[in-house]
C-alpha cells in the first residue's frame, strides 16, 4: 500500500496529511476541486459528485482518505451542503469497489450526535460520550456524516471493503490555542469542550490506514482533555447538570467525550494538549 489518494488534499487538515505522508514515503495524489501551490504532490481537480471523474481520478490508488466536504451547515443552502457530502462519500466508496481498492479512510465529525449545531440546544443521554451514544442531528451537515457512515457500512457488507470513519472533534492548530486561554467556558459547551490537535488527527488518519481487519467502523477522534481551564466536573455541574448518567469518573480536566474506542482499535493515542502547548511557551 503506497499510492494513497487524499481528497480534500488542498485542505487544512488534508494539506498537512499529504506532507506527512509523503513524509513516511507514501505516493500521495490530491483530489480537490481546487489547486493548491502549497503541495508538492499530483494533483488532480475533479469534481466528486460526477462519479466518471472520480473513477477516473482514482485510478491507480491502493487507499483512500476522503476529508473533502463543505465541513459545516454554513454558507450554502442546506439541501446543497447535504446532497454534496452524501453523493461525494458515495462516489468514493463506489469507485473504490469498482477498481478493487480494499482501504478507506472517511473523515466524520463529532457533529453527527448532534449537539454542536442543534437549533433546539439539548443534552446527551449520558457521559462520556462513546460512539454508541444516539446520533441525533437537527441539520444538513450532522445528517451527512450520519449518511455517509451508514454508507460505509453498506459498502464493507457488500465488498468487504475497510472503511474507518473518524468523528473529528474541532481540529484546531498550536497557533490557535493562545486565543482559547481567554475564552469563556461557555463559548465551547455545543461541542463538550471537545478538540484534536491537527497533528494527533494526522496520526489518526494514517494509523487507520495502517490498521488491518477492522470492517466498518466509527471512531470518535478527540483529546484526553477539555479546552478549558476548569475542571470537567464543574463544567457538567454548571452547564449540563440535566445530565446524571455519568458512566465514569472525571479526574481533573478528562475529556467529556471518549478516545478509547479508537485507542483500542488503532493503536493510537492523542500526543498533543493545548493546554500543554500553553505552559511549553
Amino acid at each position: 500500500m503506497k499510492k494513497i489518494a487524499v481528497t480534500g488534499g488542498s485542505g487544512k487538515l488534508g494539506s498537512q496529511l499529504v506532507h506527512e505522508l509523503q513524509q513516511q514515503g507514501y505516493e500521495v495524489a490530491s483530489l480537490d476541486n481546487r489547486m493548491s501551490d502549497k503541495l508538492h504532490c499530483r494533483q488532480i481537480q475533479v469534481d466528486l459528485n460526477d462519479f466518471g471523474q472520480v473513477v477516473s481520478a482514482l485510478h491507480g490508488a491502493d487507499a483512500i482518505v476522503h476529508l473533502a466536504a463543505i465541513p459545516a451547515p454554513l454558507y450554502h443552502p442546506y439541501p446543497y451542503i447535504f446532497a454534496n457530502n452524501t453523493l461525494a462519500a458515495y462516489n468514493i466508496l463506489e469507485a473504490a469497489a469498482v477498481l478493487g481498492i480494499r482501504k478507506a479512510v472517511l473523515g466524520s465529525s463529532e457533529s453527527s450526535y448532534g449537539f454542536a449545531w442543534a437549533p433546539k440546544p439539548f443534552s446527551p443521554d449520558y457521559l462520556p460520550l462513546d460512539e454508541e451514544h444516539p446520533q441525533k442531528p437537527q441539520e444538513c451537515y450532522g445528517l451527512s456524516k450520519v449518511v455517509g457512515e451508514a454508507t460505509a457500512e453498506m459498502f464493507w457488507r457488500r465488498t468487504g471493503m475497510q472503511v474507518i470513519s473518524l468523528r473529528f472533534s474541532m481540529i484546531t492548530r498550536p497557533e490557535e490555542y493562545p486565543s482559547f486561554a481567554s475564552r469563556d467556558p461557555k463559548s465551547f459547551k455545543t461541542i463538550l469542550w471537545s478538540y484534536i490537535d491537527i497533528r494527533d488527527a494526522v496520526r489518526a488518519c494514517i494509523a487507520s490506514l495502517e490498521a488491518e481487519n477492522c470492517g466498518a467502523v466509527s471512531l470518535n477522534i478527540t483529546a484526553d482533555d477539555t479546552l478549558s481551564h476548569w475542571d470537567t466536573d464543574q463544567l457538567l455541574q454548571e452547564f449540563y447538570p440535566d445530565v446524571t448518567e455519568l458512566r465514569s469518573a472525571f479526574a481533573g480536566r478528562t475529556a467529556v467525550v471518549s478516545n478509547a474506542k479508537a485507542k483500542s482499535v488503532l493503536g493510537w493515542k492523542p500526543q498533543y494538549s493545548w493546554a500543554d502547548q500553553l505552559q511549553s511557551k
